[in-house]
């Protein structure tokens, strides 16, 4: 399985996913600015995978700092952070890992500088390692929704290129693949970016998991000749209500689920779900370049001039949301706001395949 991201002789390494897939190149970042541009870039993406590059990003930045007190250098760490954060404001992740790195390291207060250093390197590094166990127990979950014979849609990328390794999405079918089900995927291409033409594609081919590329208009005439089982798809936000925020033409995938009747996904870690907001409405979406609308791999494809809006995600209703599978298990949209609450038992709230 290609890494997406590591820790590695006191660099941070990035698998570039631009080239992908014709060439596999890898980025070592060495400063937290080359971190950040990674995330801006897309050279990183998926909202688990850029939470763990923030907190690397962190961590690397901390390593140069000077300070003689702690309130210095959380001054300066902050600084850090704020970059991180103003990468790409729709994934939740980012924020996650921030908060995370705060409480730790004020947790440890009392430490000298250089352990505050080495405990940032630490976390950062255990941030990577719990992503791919959750991935797998998202799969695990996940694949008892899909039966022998099934064919799954999924839009965008929310594989091992998307996480710390395994994916969100594409780990139900791998678990799937692994207990013997005859499963077939079909991939959006997912435009502006490809990322499931270019990624999803190439990984599950990789996975040995036969997989199909459709153009991204073409997911509702498949669905009306039942060609589509079911759909999974990953998220980058979603909100304690259960609305989800994803790759651009989720929503679309939802609605034509809906109407077709076919069960809608979202596989969520927990860290990706927004226990502070109730609204999808509420959620930043992202605007990017224009360039990757009117251009494909540097070839001008639309007029000189023309406007463009390019929103990177859009925003699901919760009601269209079949279930959730989450390393805690699979959950229905009233259930999620639930999982915040220490005092109730995931156990109780599961969902059970039919």
């Amino acid at each position: 399985m290609v890494k997406a991201i590591e820790w590695k002789n006191n660099a941070v390494i990035i698998l570039d996913q631009t080239k992908l897939p014709f060439e596999i190149r890898y980025t070592e970042c060495t400063d937290y600015l080359m971190v950040a541009e990674c995330i801006k870039k897309l050279c990183i993406r998926g909202a688990p995978a850029i939470g763990i590059a923030s907190a690397m990003g962190i961590a690397i930045g901390a390593q140069d700092i000077k300070a003689k007190s702690f309130d210095d250098f959380m001054n300066k760490t902050q600084n850090i952070m704020e970059t991180m954060l103003s990468t790409r404001p729709t994934a939740v992740n980012i924020l996650w890992a921030v908060e995370r790195i705060k409480r730790l390291l004020y947790k440890h207060k009392e430490e000298s500088i250089r352990k505050l250093k080495k405990l940032l390197i630490d976390e950062a590094r255990k941030i990577l390692e719990e992503d791919i166990e959750i991935n797998k127990a998202i799969g695990r979950w996940g694949a008892e929704f899909i039966k022998d014979g099934d064919t799954i849609l999924t839009h965008c990328n929310a594989g091992s290129l998307a996480t710390g390794g395994y994916g969100t999405a594409t780990a139900p079918m791998i678990l799937a693949k692994e207990q013997g089900k005859n499963i077939q995927v079909i991939a959006d291409e997912t435009r502006p970016v490809l990322q499931g033409a270019r990624l999803t594609a190439w990984e599950l081919m990789q996975a040995d998991i036969p997989i199909t590329l459709i153009t991204d208009n073409a997911a509702g005439a498949l669905m009306r000749k039942g060609l589509i089982d079911l759909a999974i798809v990953g998220t980058d936000r979603t909100t304690r209500k259960g609305d989800v925020a994803n790759k651009i033409g989720t929503y679309t995938v939802a609605v034509l689920c809906k109407e077709n009747k076919i069960p809608f996904y979202v596989a969520a870690p927990l860290s990706s779900i927004d226990f502070n907001i109730d609204s999808g409405e509420l959620i930043p979406i992202e605007e990017r370049p224009s360039e990757e609308v009117t251009t494909i791999w540097g070839h001008r494809i639309a007029p000189e001039g023309v406007n463009v809006i390019n929103l990177a995600f859009d925003v699901t209703p919760f009601e269209y949301v079949t279930a959730f599978f989450t390393e805690k298990g699979a959950f229905l949209s009233r259930d999620i706001k639930k999982l915040a609450i220490k005092t109730i038992d995931p156990n109780s709230l599961r969902l059970k395949p039919i």
